[in-house]
């Protein structure tokens, strides 16, 4: 059985390496739209488009061996969605709404392979709460000249320079990263593929 990656995310692929699974990675060019308007369900629709995207891509023989993960993640402030920040005037913006408050993290995973009856489509959500510090304009200003924010949900990353930031989180950091492995796991394990522990 072939694991593919959906994403071009280097989070990603370094967290489902850390698991122990074996994959190769081809990114997903589906465009991320969709209808749905709760967090979860977003998530989850713009996931299985992703992993969809890649499988529908590949040579049918091919298909008939693969599982194909997508992924993806929004921050959500006050009931409002947010993506990826388009600038950095719109970056500033969601970080000083952020600032000294909570936001939640949706991140969904779908995965697809091929069944008896054509494509068989699982996907599943895990949700965190983030904490913040109060930031002043200078220290937003600050990260968002190291250029971390640009490709990020709510347009920051725990795991880089904005981690000085972050008091606390109430649930799974790498659902916060972008990818829940403990949701990951459930979802592989649907389809019979366990991870290979790294020794040592």
């Amino acid at each position: 059985m072939e694991l593919i990656l959906a994403s071009g995310s280097p989070r990603r692929r370094e967290l489902l390496s850390m698991c122990g699974y074996e994959f190769t990675v081809i990114k997903s060019g589906a465009a991320e739209e969709t209808r749905a308007s709760e967090p979860e369900e977003l998530v989850r629709a713009l996931a299985e488009a992703k992993a969809l995207g890649v499988f529908r891509s590949l040579p049918e023989e091919r298909q008939k061996q693969a599982v194909v993960l997508g992924a993806d993640t929004v921050v959500v402030l006050d009931g409002t969605i947010l993506g990826k920040p388009r600038d950095e005037a719109e970056a500033f913006a969601m970080l000083k709404a952020e600032s000294g408050r909570e936001n939640v993290v949706y991140t969904g995973v779908a995965a697809v392979r091929m069944g008896e009856n054509g494509e068989e489509t699982v996907s599943l959500c895990d949700h965190a709460r983030v904490h913040f510090d109060r930031l002043s304009d200078e220290e937003i200003l600050e990260y968002i000249s190291t250029g971390d924010p640009m490709d990020k949900a709510g347009a920051y990353g725990i795991q880089g320079p904005f981690s000085v930031h972050i008091t606390g989180i109430e649930g799974s950091y790498f659902t916060v990263v972008g990818l829940p492995v403990h949701t990951v796991y459930r979802l592989f394990a649907a389809f019979g593929i366990r991870p290979v522990p790294k020794k040592g």
